[in-house]
């Protein structure tokens, strides 16, 4: 794994780009945008509801707003495909207008509780009808007097706060969410670009309180979109593991809420440079330089999970090729992802040959000590829908003797359709 490559844009941002833009009066220009079937089911969605949104000959978007209550009755249902962030973030959304929308979604988003964000919006005024689990299909009917809440996150979750931030942008006075663990703050981060008054402080417990103040008028931006580092995660960890590997990864978004997996590899001995630091449009971004390295199991602290929870299926497939025993804890939040990861990656990486316990909040990953892992040959690995599962075990197939099959790899166009593509590029088979 030799070169240099580029990943597609954030996808957190991405969303949200598209969905900030769509609310601010004037022409929002994107560039960088991830073209993946969640971003684009977030386009499409904000389309049914007036924005006017168009890719340009260049690659990139421009998007027309509407302005902060200003969106419109969809004609028919929003379809979120695959996407749980879209779902939930424009849930938030509708909450706070007098419109009656009903969001579907493929099989795997089905499966996805909405528990988490129906119960503060239903705080904000909104009335939620709802499959049995409180899952997809939904009919949301939004109130015309949204009443600002404040509202302290039972689990940490960026997608349930910026729900509540969202719903609190049509909503007059101050929507508060307090945060006693930090997740991610692009949203927080977007909000403020936009024009929002939008201040963050620390209570005396040492939780971040979140305060939101309702119905601005929203400036249009111009944004660049940073290199997604979920994305970039399984390109790092692939170099790590293949021997003789020197990669180069271009444009990596390095926001400290979401940064986390980098800190755990080189705790770990990966050999991780941050080169040409910068910041673009509020975000710090650097290039990072990955050579092939000798890897050992540590015990992963709790405390990191929310700066990295989307990258834990690629951190097993790590600290399965590592020098002693990884233990992870924590990991409830998994279990509630497109699949749960958990459980998939334990059957996944088992049957490629490692050795893996599975806990109730985590897994323990005794490593190979570098060597090849024996893989899957013909034999299918169940990726139960899961772009990330298949990504992960993708990258797992570099290091094994008989490479490693899934079973599906069409999910992956939700996040990243360029990853086959570029693994070739960098000659994998």
């Amino acid at each position: 794994m030799t070169g240099r490559i580029r990943v597609p844009g954030d996808k957190s941002i991405s969303h949200r780009s598209i969905m900030l833009g769509a609310l601010a009066v004037g022409e929002t220009r994107v560039s960088g945008l991830l073209e993946g079937e969640d971003v684009l089911a977030t386009a499409a969605a904000m389309r049914a509801m007036g924005a006017t949104i168009e890719r340009q000959a260049d690659g990139d978007w421009v998007v027309a707003g509407v302005g902060v209550g200003g969106l419109m009755q969809p004609a028919g249902a929003l379809d979120m495909g695959n996407s749980g962030t879209s779902t939930r973030l424009l849930l938030g959304l509708v909450a706070s207008h007098a419109l009656t929308v009903c969001f579907t979604g493929d099989a795997s988003l089905s499966k996805r509780p909405m528990g988490r964000v129906i119960t503060p919006l239903s705080q904000v005024g909104a009335q939620f009808t709802t499959y049995p689990g409180g899952r997809l299909p939904l009919i949301i009917t939004g109130t015309a007097t949204p009443v600002p809440i404040r509202y302290r996150l039972p689990v940490a979750s960026a997608q349930v706060k910026s729900a509540v931030l969202l719903a609190g942008l049509n909503t007059p006075g101050v929507t508060t969410v307090i945060e006693p663990v930090p997740t991610r703050d692009h949203s927080e981060r977007m909000l403020r670009g936009f024009g929002a008054a939008l201040s963050v402080d620390m209570d005396d417990n040492g939780a971040r309180v979140i305060s939101l103040s309702g119905q601005p008028e929203l400036r249009p931006q111009t944004i660049v979109v940073p290199g997604d580092p979920s994305s970039a995660a399984f390109f790092v960890v692939a170099a790590l593991i293949v021997p003789g590997s020197d990669l180069v990864l271009e444009n990596v978004g390095l926001n400290p809420t979401r940064a986390a997996l980098f800190d755990v590899l080189r705790q770990m001995g990966g050999q991780i440079d941050a080169i040409n630091p910068r910041e673009v449009g509020g975000e710090p971004v650097a290039d990072l330089h990955v050579r092939a390295s000798e890897l050992h199991g540590i015990t992963v602290d709790p405390a990191v999970v929310p700066a990295m929870v989307d990258e834990f299926p690629v951190l097993f497939v790590a600290a399965a090729l590592a020098h002693g025993r990884t233990v992870t804890s924590g990991l409830d939040e998994l279990r509630v992802k497109e699949s749960d990861r958990i459980s998939a990656m334990h059957a996944a990486l088992t049957m490629a040959g490692a050795t893996v316990t599975e806990t109730a909040d985590g897994l323990i990953i005794d490593g190979s000590g570098g060597k090849a892992l024996a893989g899957s040959g013909e034999a299918a690995i169940t990726t139960h829908l899961d772009h990330r599962i298949a990504m992960a075990m993708a990258v797992a197939g570099l290091a094994s003797e008989r490479g490693v099959t899934v079973d599906d790899t069409r999910p992956i166009a939700t996040s990243f359709p360029l990853f086959e593509r570029l693994l070739a590029d960098l000659g994998a088979a």
